[in-house]
C-alpha cells in the first residue's frame, strides 16, 4: 500500500484515467470520423448512433452526456490533486 498522499493520488489516477478515457475517446473519433465521412458523401448513421452511447445492445443514451460530462470531472480533480500533492512534495 503506499505510504504518501502523494503515492495514492498517483495509483489512483492510472486506475481512473484510463477507465474515463475510453468513452472520450470514442465520442471524440466516432464524432470526428462521422463528420469526416459526411464530407465525402458517405452517410455512416451508425457511427453517430456510437457517438451518442448507443453501444450495441447497451443504450447510455439518456446518460451518455452526462457520463461524459462526470468522467471529464473525475480525470480533472485528480490530475489537479496529482498536480498539488506532488508541488508540495517538491516544496
Amino acid at each position: 500500500m503506499p505510504r504518501t498522499l502523494s503515492a495514492r493520488f498517483r495509483r489512483a489516477h492510472r486506475v481512473v484515467v484510463p477507465l474515463a478515457a475510453a468513452p472520450l475517446l470514442l465520442t471524440a473519433a466516432s464524432g470526428s470520423l462521422y463528420s469526416l465521412l459526411l464530407e465525402r458523401g458517405i452517410d455512416a448513421f451508425w457511427l453517430l448512433k456510437l457517438h451518442t452511447g448507443k453501444l450495441g445492445p447497451i443504450n447510455l443514451q439518456p446518460y451518455y452526456s452526462l457520463l461524459l460530462g462526470v468522467l471529464t470531472l473525475v480525470v480533472i480533480a485528480s490530475g489537479l490533486a496529482l498536480l498539488l500533492t506532488s508541488g508540495r512534495a517538491r516544496a
